[in-house]
């Protein structure tokens, strides 16, 4: 069975589940940020389209909502 994410949408996956499992809540995109050295806009748009792919849901308008939908045993290894 093929994954429902791409390699790099896998590691947001897992930065966001251990993010969350460390600090107590979901990062900021800017954490997404510092952590992948992209352009704002580039964490943006993964965070949408995790969204619309279902593997994420979020608050709009409110930070640190994102919440995985997926279980931690179908998430790569952070890398």
């Amino acid at each position: 069975m093929t994954k429902p994410f791409t390699a790099k949408q896998g590691q947001y996956l897992a930065f966001i589940f251990y993010y969350t499992k460390i600090h107590g809540v979901a990062p900021a995109e800017s954490d997404m940020q510092r952590y992948f050295k992209v352009s704002p806009p580039s964490v943006h748009q993964m965070v949408l389209t995790l969204e619309a792919n279902g593997l994420i849901e979020r608050i709009p308008g409110q930070g640190r909502s994102i919440r995985l939908l997926l279980p931690r045993e179908e998430l790569p290894d952070l890398i």
